[in-house]
């Protein structure tokens, strides 16, 4: 008895490890700003060095510098969880190369994490505006879902910062023509500080996936701040929230399915501040490359 238990624990042991791994893509812009808070190494490459160190993880790391940005399709194909980091140079993105990323989403075939400022990401904006399309149409009578005339409003050039008081999308108007209009997400918010305030995250799905081994409350000590309201489309799951001391709030842990495929974003960060040298963050990208790449 002992014998043959011993020999299905070796089996089980042996299935697990020779299961194909997970293949990780960490993408970064790599701000030099960077260097204030990670040294030598980049964010991207950071989050990589932690992510190569877990079982049953394959990890490579790219850049916007690289040919074909670090994206051709030879890479994209070779990947199960895209890993995306950018700030301030969203408009040199290759929109052939980020709808590459898109399309692959749509299809199942790869999922992104986008990370902090990563919200407006081209891949991550497009694919908001995918989902807001879904959602638009599943909320009309079904009779009427096959015959719908659209027209699709893109007010959301990035950088363009927004108010309090502006209506919050996406949000849906019927025209008297009889045409639904969409007016797509702006993918931003009307409120931000990069003074290094520390946030105070709450696991609110504590049984879900992404956060698991984590805390029902844990601390950042510095990060920048973003004040919702953040215009997305509902998430399906909101598993963390910040809050700061001066009474400001955001969802900071967001999972879509959007087509095929799921994207999660993950609000703490600023390139300027040691975020993904903390175990929590680290905890939750590793949870989540390894939930959505299961899912691929």
């Amino acid at each position: 008895m002992k014998r043959k238990l011993i020999t299905l624990l070796i089996a089980s042991f042996a299935a697990i490890h020779a299961a194909d791994p997970i293949r990780v893509l960490v993408w970064d812009e790599q701000q030099p700003q960077q260097k204030e808070a990670y040294g030598e190494r980049f964010l991207g490459e950071t989050i990589a060095a932690h992510l190569e160190k877990q079982p049953g993880l394959s990890v490579k790391t790219a850049k916007l510098d690289d040919a074909e940005q670090g994206l051709s399709d030879a890479a994209l194909d070779a990947t199960d969880v895209l890993v995306f980091w950018c700030h301030r140079r969203v408009k040199d993105q290759d929109d052939t190369r980020m709808e590459a990323v898109v399309k692959r989403v749509l299809d199942g075939k790869l999922s992104l994490i986008a990370l902090h400022s990563a919200h407006w990401a081209k891949p991550f904006v497009r694919l908001m505006q995918e989902r807001a399309k879904a959602d638009a149409i599943k909320a009309l009578p079904e009779a009427e879902r096959a015959t719908a005339k659209w027209e699709f409003v893109n007010d959301a050039p990035y950088y363009k910062v927004i108010g309090r008081a502006a209506r919050i999308t996406p949000y849906v108007e019927k025209a008297e023509s009889g045409v639904w209009k969409l007016t797509l997400p702006q993918c931003v918010f009307p409120t931000y500080r990069a003074d290094g305030a520390p946030s105070h995250v709450a696991t609110l799905l504590p049984q879900h996936p992404i956060a698991a081994g984590l805390p029902a409350q844990w601390d950042i000590p510095q990060t920048e701040m973003y004040g919702e309201p953040f215009h997305i489309p509902p998430p399906d799951e909101v598993v963390f929230e910040e809050k700061w001391d001066k009474g400001e709030h955001f969802r900071s842990g967001c999972v879509w399915k959007i087509g095929k495929g799921r994207v999660f974003f993950f609000r703490p960060g600023h390139e300027t501040y040691p975020i993904f040298k903390q175990a929590e963050p680290l905890r939750v990208i590793e949870n989540a490359v390894r939930w959505l790449g299961a899912a691929n």
